[in-house]
């Protein structure tokens, strides 16, 4: 809804002068500064600046590979991870934005040893050590500010891991299923990690742990689903299906409820549970009766999304929660 274009109406059904129109906007102060804005923008214009300089230091090094020498890489990249720490300790009001100029100075750093010496280590160790090595940051800087990146950061890890030790392949076979079963544990550590319960602990907020929460789901859906299509790696199916339940039963309660990660696992969930169905019908069925059988997938589908969706409202209406973005960003 218009506020402003139905005040207007308003004043135009009423016969109202300019000035009286400019009274009755006054007093609904349309054009009053959003609450808490002078405290607020601060952090968010400093939160971009952190974020585009180290992002601008890391492109500039890339961009003059040739032209500079590899001491001067090293001294400019150890000068900008030394400099950010150092005014993130002294400047508590500047820490959550140092500090991610910080982490994202790590992570260049280890991009430019790697690239420099060759040292042969796999992708995810790089990812490793930088996840590793910001949670330091993450704690001291206590803000989703940090927690975010660094979710992504271990999620990235997490992925290139599994494809590493599955022979580079991203879809599941018996011989691989002990490997993403491990991989999907670590992501749910990543989620516990982050997670409200711990927020008094490691400071990480709504955004962090959502982001995880969603990650996470995706994950284990998807490798999921390739067991169930595969044939042979049908127990990776039943692993995710009976995982992601689990993670739905904790969201579910008082103590766990999170609209937006319950919504999530719910999505996956009824993912899993379509394509079973769909799966189970078998190829013969779509030839003799391909209306009946997208009939009978579309009502599944319907009546398990109307049914996930009512669920999730009544307990949100229950622990009288709103289902809204929390969290600050920094």
């Amino acid at each position: 809804m218009d506020l402003r274009h139905d005040l207007l109406e308003v004043a135009a059904k009423y016969e109202l002068n300019p000035q009286q129109t400019r009274l009755l906007l006054d007093e609904a102060q349309l054009g009053a500064e959003p609450d808490g804005l002078d405290a607020k923008l601060p952090r968010v214009v400093a939160a971009l600046a952190a974020a585009l300089g180290g992002l601008g230091v890391v492109m500039w090094i890339a961009a003059n590979w040739e032209q500079i020498g590899r001491p001067s890489q090293f001294a400019l990249l150890q000068g900008l991870v030394l400099c950010a720490g150092l005014g993130a300790a002294l400047r508590p009001s500047m820490r959550p934005p140092l500090a991610l100029l910080a982490q994202l100075g790590v992570g260049a750093l280890f991009a430019c040893f790697g690239q420099t010496y060759q040292t042969g280590a796999d992708p995810w160790q790089l990812f490793a050590l930088w996840s590793v090595l910001s949670l330091p940051l993450c704690w001291g800087a206590r803000s989703d500010l940090l927690w975010t990146p660094w979710v992504l950061i271990t999620a990235s890890a997490i992925a290139l891991w599994i494809h590493t030790y599955s022979g580079y392949r991203w879809y599941v076979t018996p011989a691989l299923l002990r490997t993403h079963l491990t991989g999907w544990f670590a992501s749910l550590l990543m989620v516990g990690l982050v997670c409200p319960q711990g927020h008094r602990v490691t400071g990480a907020g709504m955004w962090s742990f959502r982001l995880a929460a969603a990650l996470t789901a995706s994950a284990i859906t998807t490798t999921a689903l390739s067991g169930l299509f595969d044939g042979k790696a049908l127990p990776a199916f039943h692993f995710g299906l009976l995982l992601l339940a689990a993670c739905a039963a904790w969201l579910g309660t008082r103590k766990g409820f999170d609209v937006f990660a319950l919504s999530t696992t719910a999505l996956g969930l009824i993912t899993l549970v379509v394509c079973r169905v769909a799966n189970t019908l078998g190829a013969s069925l779509w030839h003799d009766d391909w209306f009946g059988g997208l009939l009978l997938i579309t009502i599944t589908a319907t009546a398990l999304l109307a049914g996930s969706v009512t669920g999730i409202l009544k307990i949100s209406r229950r622990y009288n929660t709103v289902p809204e973005a929390e969290g600050e960003a920094a």
